[in-house]
């Protein structure tokens, strides 16, 4: 057994003889393991706390006090929460170390580029050799089970397309910086290691999530691309974006892919720790259907609004720190859009513990109906004041072997 892969030697345990995976597909060994890992996670999750960072910040107090997180990398798949709380990555399976930061091919991506490790069929926790700076030709698309670990290197994504979640699950992005991402024209992209789609011309979002579910996107720092910097679309669902640095953008952050796709009502998402900073816009975020809950972020700029939407979203804002600007015109955190008066003040839009300052204010609306604010409450909200410390290290942050981040 000395050539098989050591996940391919995992699943022979889990399935009780060493040559039962003859018979499975690629797709099949890695739902073995994810099945497995889930298995574990449920019968004891971790208390969120009990490292005792003391940050107050519930999912870096989770894993940051490690100075061996090295060697516990994976541990951070325990500490998500909110709605995209179960999203495993690529706990459970192999390290595979991205040596080569080219992406010459992205038809026949060469080993040892991030492009080959994220189309692999098994999980993979994906971390990276030294600081690069991966300048995409064309769309990055995932597949399942796979954790983008930035921590250890400065790790910047670039280019054309970015990074694409389509029709998959399971997925860790941590601790890269993600900026100037550009629309890619549409053509053959590789998904897998023997398979490559037509894709459409995409839209130049830093992440796009679409047709997705159990989705984490954390402690990244995003900027100045194209269109959104990271967009949730067709029906995703069971997502948390937590801890991230976003600055100098029009369009943040859209969830939701139009108002008659009704699809979407069933989309959940938890905005949380993160830090909505200078230069920015709009949209932070911008929701369609669904359930939105944005909770402990901090906001230090809009230009035009913070919180919006339209096809009446269910958005519960929670202990949030908003700072308006000096314009007397750019008070207001909400817009209710493509609707009159009368129809959005039906929306179940409500702020509970937000700290309002500079005379920031929040038009609340609908009638707040217990149920309906209990499913969109993801996880329990610290008070507003505590904002600045929870909020402190968004973005990507600098890990070095030996001590914590």
């Amino acid at each position: 057994m000395a050539n098989i892969p050591i996940y391919i030697v995992f699943l022979c345990l889990l399935v009780g003889t060493p040559y039962a995976f003859a018979s499975l597909s690629p797709s099949q060994h890695a739902e073995l393991v994810v099945r497995d890992v889930q298995r574990q996670l449920n019968a004891s999750r971790r208390n969120l706390a009990y490292l005792s960072c003391g940050t107050g910040n519930p999912i870096d107090d989770c894993w940051r006090c490690d100075s061996d997180w090295v060697n516990n990398r994976q541990k951070l798949a325990d500490c998500a929460i909110g709605f995209g709380r179960n999203a495993v990555g690529g706990k459970g399976g192999r390290f595979y170390l991205v040596t080569d930061p080219s992406d010459d091919d992205p038809k026949n991506p060469k080993p040892g580029t991030l492009r080959h490790a994220v189309i692999q069929h098994e999980p993979l926790w994906i971390i990276f050799k030294h600081d690069m700076v991966i300048t995409l030709k064309d769309q990055l698309v995932m597949n399942s089970y796979k954790t983008i670990d930035g921590r250890g290197a400065s790790v910047h994504v670039t280019g054309l397309g970015c990074i694409i979640i389509h029709q998959t699950s399971n997925i860790i992005i941590h601790g890269i910086h993600i900026h100037d991402c550009k629309p890619s024209a549409s053509g053959m992209v590789s998904v897998s290691p023997s398979h490559a789609v037509f894709m459409s011309d995409s839209d130049g979002d830093g992440i796009t999530i679409r047709a997705s579910r159990d989705i984490w996107v954390d402690h990244c720092s995003l900027a100045s691309c194209y269109d959104g910097l990271i967009d949730a679309t067709h029906a995703s669902t069971y997502i948390t974006i937590s801890n991230n640095y976003m600055t100098h953008h029009n369009k943040v952050m859209l969830l939701g892919h139009t108002d008659t796709f009704v699809q979407d009502k069933n989309m959940q998402v938890t905005v949380a720790f993160n830090h909505f900073g200078e230069g920015l816009v709009q949209r932070m975020p911008r929701c369609r259907h669904g359930y939105f809950h944005v909770v402990n972020n901090d906001y230090t700029q809009w230009e035009l609004y913070a919180i919006g939407g339209s096809a009446a979203p269910t958005i519960f804002s929670e202990g949030n720190r908003f700072l308006a600007s000096d314009d007397p015109s750019k008070k207001e955190v909400t817009r209710h859009q493509h609707a009159p008066e009368s129809e959005w003040r039906h929306w179940n839009w409500k702020s509970e513990g937000d700290l309002m300052l500079n005379g920031a204010f929040f038009r609340q609306s609908g009638a707040g109906a217990a149920s309906t604010y209990a499913r969109a409450n993801s996880l329990s909200a610290r008070p507003s004041r505590l904002v600045g410390s929870m909020t402190r290290a968004a973005g990507v942050l600098s890990c070095k072997k030996g001590s914590r981040c």
